[in-house]
């Protein structure tokens, strides 16, 4: 199956990613991806085409997204947090040190969903996962 989708960038500049595992595109299909990028260089877009993802990545960016919503965040916990993160630590330890794990970790959720938090998302996320303040490392 394919999927498209635009993107447009913090500067206002669009992206069209065009979205297929690699082992399902016959040969012929090559001139349409070429057709696609010739089409949004028209347009003044960038063209990207994306395979196969990694499924480990994909269940943690799934898992994150269930706390993407604004009442997930606690202001005053999300102060702990980002303090408690900033020069790195496991997951749990760091949510340890802001409180009760059961209230701390959809916030903590909130912010590596908002990147304020950042974790290596190629791996998956457990009790030790090493978790840093201020976005990707």
């Amino acid at each position: 199956m394919r999927r498209i989708f635009f993107v447009r960038k913090t500067d206002g500049t669009g992206v069209v990613v065009d979205v297929r595992p690699d082992d399902r595109i016959p040969e012929r299909d090559a001139e349409t991806f070429a057709v696609t990028a010739a089409a949004c260089e028209a347009a003044g877009w960038e063209y990207r085409r994306a395979g196969d993802l990694d499924p480990v990545l994909v269940a943690n960016v799934r898992w994150l997204s269930r706390y993407r919503h604004r009442r997930c965040l606690v202001p005053g916990v999300a102060a702990v947090l980002l303090e408690a993160f900033a020069g790195g630590r496991g997951l749990f330890e760091g949510a340890e040190l802001a409180g009760d794990r059961l209230r701390v970790l959809p916030v903590l959720f909130h912010l590596m969903w908002q990147r304020q938090l950042a974790a290596d998302l190629t791996a998956p996320l457990g009790t030790s996962t090493v978790v840093h303040a201020g976005g990707s490392r």
